[in-house]
């Protein structure tokens, strides 16, 4: 028994935590892997475009960008197979393939089965031919350019007009330019009485042509400048009787008339130098040899 009239102390226990080096908690390592993995899609991404070329890039964009109806069709991206199954929803391969004589028509499809090979011994025309007379005619047009240039620069009266003479490929084949200038005039003014220094240069440009089978189109031009005096006179009728002068040239000097295809004039409309109408550039005779084949 405790003695009447003595208190006992209060005992308080304080339990004091020490804070050491212990467990912190693991999200910041999540946050780092997180953007560990970040960095490295990104330079990865860096060497991709580095290291493709434009193609390449579209077709990876593709693969990763699938349309809706390729998800249709297969859940999925682009793939090998363009985003379908191996066997099309309606049964038939993606990729349908001939390996008989005539090709089948995909199954549902409102295509006609192509026509039977023609009769033995019915000559059809070859789409090769088309391709081979236009290589033909690329050869002889570069050969013509050569001899023309060699040519001018051989005879010492044409060799300072050798850069009067323009080679322009176009549409319709080889187009050589005469062009003139202001101390060398193909026609006398206004008229189309051509000069001697022009009927010499006309007929070396045609023995350059004379043993080619192309067909040709001779094309007048003018300057800007107008005629004075009236009578009906115009840059007109002056272009188009320029070019059909040159065709006479051409053919004093040899060249078959059943050749020529066009003969005309267009006046200034079409001028050499585009921001200076009136320059004497623009008067000028174009000889084109056409192509064999127009198409």
């Amino acid at each position: 028994m405790k003695p009447e009239g003595k208190i006992e102390p209060e005992i308080i226990i304080k339990k004091v935590k020490v804070h050491g080096h212990g467990h912190h908690g693991g999200a910041w390592k999540i946050a780092y892997a997180d953007f560990v993995t970040a960095m490295m899609a990104f330079f990865m991404l860096l060497w991709i475009l580095g290291a493709t070329n434009e193609q390449q890039r579209k077709g990876i964009a593709d693969y990763f960008t699938p349309t809706v109806i390729q998800m249709q069709a297969s859940g999925g991206s682009n793939g090998l197979f363009g985003g379908k199954s191996v066997v099309a929803p309606e049964g038939s391969s993606v990729r349908p393939e001939t390996t008989g004589k005539r090709p089948l028509t995909q199954a549902g499809s409102d295509l006609k089965p192509t026509r039977p090979d023609p009769k033995p011994g019915v000559h059809q025309p070859l789409q090769g031919q088309a391709g081979s007379k236009k290589a033909s005619d690329e050869a002889r047009f570069e050969a013509i350019t050569r001899k023309l240039q060699t040519r001018l620069e051989a005879d010492p009266t044409l060799k300072g007009l050798k850069g009067q003479v323009k080679f322009v490929k176009t549409r319709d084949g080889l187009r050589i330019d005469l062009v003139e200038r202001a101390d060398f005039s193909m026609f006398a003014l206004g008229t189309a009485a051509p000069t001697t220094a022009a009927g010499s240069l006309v007929q070396t440009v045609a023995h350059a042509i004379e043993d080619t089978p192309n067909h040709l189109a001779v094309r007048g031009h003018t300057d800007a400048l107008g005629f004075k005096s009236p009578g009906g006179a115009s840059n007109w009728s002056l272009s188009t009787t320029r070019a059909d002068a040159t065709r006479r040239l051409l053919m004093g000097a040899g060249i078959a008339g059943s050749r020529f295809r066009r003969i005309e004039g267009v006046a200034d409309t079409d001028p050499f130098v585009k921001n200076a109408p009136t320059d004497p550039r623009n008067r000028r005779i174009s000889i084109t040899l056409l192509y064999q084949d127009p198409a």
